[in-house]
């Protein structure tokens, strides 16, 4: 038995992350100094991208990214409806018309079917991005979707906040990392605590595009540069220049600091979650709970394990009941009252509101002991049986 609380996932701080904190709080600089630019040359060396860009949080990347490819009121943009609604609200922010797409039933991604239902639909150019979620760590079919954006001309932004260390398999037998940049012109990543990285708040974009990458970072601090080729005059040594209505999207060095030292730990993370779900799926065998799907092509990040049960609610109750915190993830964005007002409704995704209705996030995190797992297990086959 296991008495104290087990929650849905958690951050995991070592020694070596806190004097990597420390040892920051101890320098010259608090924010915008070097220890940014080495998280980021790092991130992107990892992922496999040309740039990284951080920034305050996920959603500022999801906001950063709508400005940077240039939506303003009007423009049409299409998402999943089983995604934490920062991934529309960051197109909203500009003013986007959000457009849900249903998702897949195995996967729990954006059905491409669905999706490219939706485009034929319109003319060419109708819709201005597409963003795509890596629910729960499993990674969108990047590629099919590049060849959907060149013949429909949209833009991808990957919304990656579940899914970093994550890969796909292509065609032609490459391993894309998550954020790598073959095929989503931008991808974005959030740090907070119970992701992969846990930097308290912070988050990332990726890109293998210099102009989208200059941008962002420009949008980020209020869009001002201090690069003397682009200014339009020149005072001196202090001089800088605000060449568009920017934010203070930064992050800071001690943030960045705890980012460079949980980074080092991903790999094992990754293997970490892996072996945990492995282990769920066989005690789940034979059972009426249906486990998360997975292709032979991925590699799942298995930021959450989602299983789907009847009876959703008392199973949750139960679990509360004896201090395992279980996580239903998420409510269809669709069906929230602020997106109602645009026409949605419930029962217009219904794969996704079929899923939410048996949906269950079970405790997911390396940290997570053998012990725990054993009591989570025992606790949800005694309510199944």
């Amino acid at each position: 038995m296991i008495d104290h609380p087990i929650s849905y996932g958690r951050q995991f701080i070592t020694d070596e992350d806190i004097e990597a904190v420390v040892e920051t709080l101890k320098s010259d600089y608090l924010t915008q100094g070097p220890k940014i630019a080495e998280f980021e040359n790092a991130f992107a060396n990892y992922c496999g991208s040309e740039y990284a860009c951080m920034v305050s949080n996920g959603t500022a990347a999801l906001h950063l990214c709508a400005l940077a490819l240039g939506i303003k009121p009007g423009d049409k943009v299409i998402t999943t409806p089983i995604t934490f609604v920062a991934s529309a609200n960051g197109f909203r922010y500009c003013g986007a018309e959000i457009v849900f797409c249903d998702i897949d039933p195995d996967t729990y991604l954006m059905d491409l079917d669905k999706l490219e239902e939706i485009l034929k639909a319109s003319p060419r150019g109708t819709y201005k991005a597409v963003i795509p979620v890596d629910f729960a760590g499993y990674p969108v079919d990047v590629e099919r979707m590049r060849s959907l954006a060149d013949e429909y001309g949209f833009a991808i932004v990957e919304d990656a906040c579940h899914a970093p260390g994550g890969a796909l398999t292509d065609s032609l037998g490459r391993v894309n990392m998550v954020g790598n940049g073959r095929y989503a012109d931008l991808t974005v990543f959030s740090f907070h605590p119970v992701k992969h990285i846990a930097t308290g708040e912070g988050g990332a974009i990726t890109t293998n595009n210099k102009e989208l990458h200059d941008k962002v970072c420009l949008y980020r601090t209020h869009g001002i540069t201090r690069d003397a080729s682009l200014f339009h005059e020149n005072h001196g040594g202090w001089y800088y220049e605000m060449q568009e209505l920017g934010y203070n999207y930064r992050i800071t060095e001690f943030q960045a600091a705890l980012g460079i030292s949980q980074l080092k730990r991903l790999d094992w993370s990754i293997e970490r979650r892996n072996e945990i779900a492995k282990k769920y799926d066989a005690a789940f065998a034979g059972t009426s709970i249906r486990v998360p799907f997975r292709a032979g092509n991925i590699t799942h990040a298995f930021h959450l394990y989602i299983i789907q049960v009847e009876n959703r609610k008392a199973l949750y109750d139960f679990l509360r009941e004896n201090k395992i915190f279980s996580q239903v993830l998420y409510i269809p964005a669709h069906t929230m009252p602020y997106y109602k007002q645009f026409g949605w409704k419930s029962g217009d995704m219904p794969v996704a509101e079929d899923y939410y209705s048996r949906c269950l996030a079970l405790p997911m995190f390396p940290s997570l002991t053998d012990e725990e797992q054993d009591w989570v297990i025992e606790k949800v086959l005694e309510f199944v049986k």
